[in-house]
């Protein structure tokens, strides 16, 4: 019996490449669930958002979306929580107890202004919520806590400006709040109507500028001694 000698043909074993694991991100696919359930609740409603609708639009499952979430309402709370979070978070990084009185003031009412403006999501989220008079905002521990820091943020400048002699004593930081909020938040919340009532143009650069200047104005003049 004879061996029967290997041929050496040039051919190689092909290499086969390790197979790659998917690696799961849970604050991405978290952040990524959060950002289109906000777009499904402007454009639908707390009650006419559908999970299903969410589920496509981050190409992910219902089954997902309710681990993550645990229910439509929960996430709906969750949206809550992160709007008012990231408004809060930018006021934090103001650094408004470094500014002088004044400044403090115009800076923080040229930012809600400017925030309210580029973030309409922001209004009609809060606009449904008032329609259900606040219901969901009372589910959730973390809401209050955020908006007090606005306030007392504001009961540190007054003070500071009070103790120079530039704002007049006995203002009330909540009520000074409103006055800078309320405003910034109507001409966005109402603008369709306002814009069609009166044949004014809300994103017209020239409106803000001047509406912006007003609103500088209109509460320092209020606050000065």
């Amino acid at each position: 019996m004879t061996n029967t000698p290997e041929v050496d043909t040039g051919a190689t074993a092909p290499v086969v490449e390790p197979r790659k694991s998917r690696k799961n991100n849970p604050e991405k696919t978290r952040e990524n669930i959060l950002q289109e359930a906000i777009v499904e609740f402007v454009e639908q409603g707390l009650s006419g958002a559908r999970v299903d609708a969410i589920a496509e639009r981050t190409k992910t499952s219902k089954r997902m979306i309710y681990y993550y979430f645990t229910s439509k309402e929960q996430l709906y709370v969750e949206v809550l929580e992160k709007l008012y979070g990231e408004i809060r978070s930018i006021e934090g990084r103001l650094n408004l107890d470094q500014l002088e009185p004044v400044e403090a003031i115009r800076r923080l009412v040229e930012f809600t202004f400017d925030h309210h403006d580029m973030n309409a999501d922001f209004v009609r989220i809060v606009s449904i919520e008032n329609i259900h008079k606040g219901e969901y905002i009372k589910r959730s521990e973390g809401i209050k806590a955020m908006n007090d820091t606005i306030v007392h943020a504001l009961e540190n400048i007054l003070r500071r400006g009070v103790e120079q002699k530039v704002f007049r004593g006995g203002l009330n930081p909540l009520d000074v709040h409103l006055l800078v909020s309320s405003f910034c938040f109507y001409r966005v919340s109402n603008r369709y109507t306002l814009g069609e009532i009166f044949q004014v143009d809300f994103s017209d650069l020239q409106v803000k500028q001047r509406q912006r200047e007003m609103m500088c104005d209109a509460v320092l003049r209020y606050l000065q001694a």
